[in-house]
């Protein structure tokens, strides 16, 4: 395109980005003397970093601004980007999933399409609850019934979005995780009790997913 702006990309000093990183991951301003003594250098060099990240963030120039405020140095939003940061920031967002839901919807996400009934014999306590919570905030659904009629549930497109999975095949393996002694105990002696219950035979209304050998 004709008449097309070109922006030239300087490389910043390593130190100034080093400083720049700081300041992005700090929710206060900080000062010359703290950057300094994290970066271990001389103040007089973080000072030099800090005027050279100035130029770089004059404003106009780009969508974040470097503000003194407090003695201190921060990284902030253009104003002109406000009306948008409102309109994104108002969305809603998912509260934090207490550890009965979190439980829960970690047995639904290894073990899946898996019902409710045997979601209580995993976890040992009643799964109605989180079960109802995790459906409500989109995280599993409905995948069909099992062979003994009982709804079985999956995770959700939104589940693997906000845990940055492209399916959930990219879940962390299980012997990733190192319980304690305590923990481990607990696990086998609920993870006996469930194959214990599938492999008495008796009909019940439990819904095993189709799979008799998940818990084996």
């Amino acid at each position: 395109m004709e008449d097309q702006a070109r922006i030239e990309v300087r490389p910043l000093d390593e130190l100034a980005r080093v400083v720049e990183a700081l300041l992005f991951l700090s929710s206060e301003p900080v000062g010359p003397a703290e950057l300094a003594e994290a970066c271990e250098e001389p103040v007089e060099a973080v000072e030099r970093a800090l005027a050279e990240l100035r130029g770089q963030y004059v404003a106009g120039a780009r969508g974040l601004v470097m503000r003194e405020v407090a003695g201190g140095w921060t990284l902030a939003s253009d104003p002109v980007a406000e009306p948008a940061a409102r309109r994104l920031l108002a969305k809603p967002r998912l509260a934090a999933l207490t550890p009965a839901q979190l439980e829960t919807l970690a047995i639904v996400a290894y073990l899946q399409p898996v019902s409710r009934p045997e979601i209580a014999r995993i976890r040992g306590v009643d799964a109605d609850s989180p079960v109802a919570s995790l459906l409500d905030r989109g995280l599993i659904e409905e995948s069909g019934r099992s062979q003994f009629g009982a709804a079985v549930y999956r995770t959700t497109t939104l589940f693997l979005k906000l845990f940055g999975l492209q399916s959930p095949d990219g879940l962390p393996e299980v012997n990733q995780w190192d319980p304690s002694p305590e923990e481990r105990d607990t696990l086998r002696d609920r993870l006996l009790r469930a194959g214990e219950a599938r492999a008495s035979g008796a009909p019940r209304d439990d819904g095993a997913g189709g799979n008799p050998n998940r818990l084996s």
